[in-house]
């Protein structure tokens, strides 16, 4: 009896101990990671408005002074304020689309095609796919809000709800984009007029102090070297995720080489990514010297990009999550918003191939000249 009484106690107290150990690992991993088992995130608004602000703002800006001087000093500040409140409320209604459902515990759409086939599906997922890695070419103009955003959402740590917090984020981050885009275009415009050049760091037709313009190059290789590892990120990750999933057994795809580095963590080398990522940079930078016409380009992509991720796509999936009745005010506000950019966007590029047909009369390989 007294055995039988003492293997009791200690299974209950084996038991205690098992219950204890469970309650001391709950509290490490809520500690360590959150409710979809990822690491804690630790992005606020503050850091997510700092990358999307280095991403958004590209040499795109070089620009803004001509373009400022063909609409005046009335409508080109009016054109670009107005540009800006559309972005930052679609971005609003994108960042509404974080999470399926409920705002604090819906299912998370790690990315923008994933909210995408969460809320719309099918063929738009496809568009959608597509316009994303045609405006990898254009991360040179400054990449759109709506797909930085995008790339925010899942490094936000809650609470409060991701959604707030991007809204936070693309306030300021809107804020401080338009302040340069007005400064930029202003004040280049203040000072050429109407000879303002198409790029104000080639095309004013003198070069001294030649220290200054080496500088503000050099700015804009640091900037764009970052900004093109950042937003090539999804297109590697497809093209080596495919590769790994159609070779499973192919050493070359799948095979990590350890490297140690002294006074640092071991370095994992993949000869497949690092073969295909070189010859990724390599087509993209030749492709990039064949075209002299810097400007007409990239506002091809700008306008091929902007009304499918800036306008349509958060338009239709905010919708589609509130599910929001057809006809109602509100249905009828967006889609006239949507169209109206769409308007806008067909005439961008038709204006931007115009210019491209006329570069290509004068067209020369390898040129800077315009």
């Amino acid at each position: 009896m007294g055995s039988e009484t003492g293997a009791g106690k200690n299974y209950l107290y084996n038991n205690q101990d098992f219950d204890l150990s469970i309650d001391v690992f709950s509290q490490v991993s809520s500690k360590l990671l959150d409710d979809d088992g990822r690491p804690k995130r630790t992005g606020t608004a503050w850091t997510a408005s700092a990358h999307i602000i280095t991403a958004v703002i590209g040499a795109g800006v070089l620009s803004l002074a001509r373009a400022t001087a063909q609409l005046g000093w009335i409508a080109g500040p009016v054109v670009m304020f107005m540009v800006s409140f559309i972005t930052y409320y679609t971005s609003t209604l994108l960042a509404a689309c974080y999470r399926s459902g409920d705002p604090v515990n819906g299912k998370r759409n790690y990315t923008y095609m994933d909210a995408v086939r969460s809320n719309l599906g099918g063929f738009e997922v496809r568009i959608c796919g597509w316009v994303q890695y045609l405006n990898l070419f254009g991360v040179a103009t400054g990449y759109t809000i709506a797909s930085s955003i995008s790339m925010m959402w899942d490094t936000l740590k809650a609470p409060p709800s991701e959604s707030k917090t991007m809204k936070k984020a693309t306030l300021l981050s809107v804020g401080v984009t338009t302040f340069f885009y007005m400064l930029c275009g202003c004040t280049g415009y203040a000072a050429f007029r109407d000879l303002s050049p198409v790029n104000l760091l080639t095309g004013f037709g003198f070069y001294n102090p030649f220290w200054h313009l080496d500088i503000a190059n050099a700015a804009i290789v640091i900037h764009l070297v970052g900004a093109y590892q950042v937003y090539c990120q999804p297109l590697f990750a497809l093209v080596e995720k495919t590769a790994s999933e159609k070779f499973p057994d192919s050493k070359f795809t799948t095979k990590d080489i350890k490297i140690s580095i002294p006074g640092f963590r071991t370095y994992n080398l993949n000869l497949f990514r690092l073969v295909w990522r070189t010859c990724f940079v390599m087509i993209t930078t030749l492709i990039s010297m064949l075209l002299p016409f810097f400007n007409d380009i990239f506002r091809l992509l700008g306008a091929l990009g902007f009304w499918p991720l800036t306008i349509y796509f958060p338009v239709e999936m905010y919708i589609s999550q509130k599910k929001m009745p057809k006809w109602s005010t509100t249905w009828l506000c967006l889609q006239v918003l949507s169209i109206a950019c769409l308007v806008i966007t067909i005439a961008a590029a038709a204006g931007s191939i115009a210019g491209i047909v006329l570069d290509l009369k004068s067209y020369t390989s390898f040129s800077t000249g315009y």
